[in-house]
């Protein structure tokens, strides 16, 4: 049973959660536009599919990577980590973006095969490259310039 509390307390006190969390959307976001893309070429509609579910997780992830992230923020950085600022507004974007794609595919699950196929894969791709702005951000964070 001590293990198990050295192992809460690790996860919750000591070290910071923003950092566990945040790989998440970046790998989601970019296993959903690898997803999409391998869609297109092939013109498989369930490698689509597994593209819409992972979007649709990272739409959720991100949410929670920007909280870890707002909260780790003010305790490990008093609220003045560098490009803190910037980080919100991408990670709003990102999570505007994701969860936009994820609404109009839900109302329009034929969007790929008879939409403009085109749009909805750089919204992907748009979303991995917000996701590895923000990482990059992240790094600058931890690892300086």
């Amino acid at each position: 049973m001590e293990i198990l509390n050295r192992i809460w307390t690790a996860l919750t006190e000591l070290h910071p959660t923003h950092p566990m969390i945040v790989h998440f959307p970046i790998a989601l976001t970019g296993a959903a536009f690898l997803f999409i893309l391998l869609a297109y070429w092939r013109k498989n509609s369930s490698l689509e599919q597994a593209a819409y579910a992972n979007i649709v997780l990272a739409a959720v992830s991100t949410v929670v990577a920007g909280i870890t992230g707002i909260i780790d923020n003010r305790s490990n950085y008093e609220g003045d980590a560098p490009n803190a600022s910037a980080k919100i507004i991408l990670a709003f974007v990102l999570f505007l973006l994701t969860t936009g794609i994820s609404i109009v595919r839900s109302r329009n699950p034929e969007m790929f095969q008879k939409g403009n196929a085109f749009l909805y894969i750089g919204s992907y791709g748009l979303s991995f490259a917000i996701a590895i702005t923000l990482a990059f951000l992240g790094a600058v964070i931890l690892y300086g310039f």
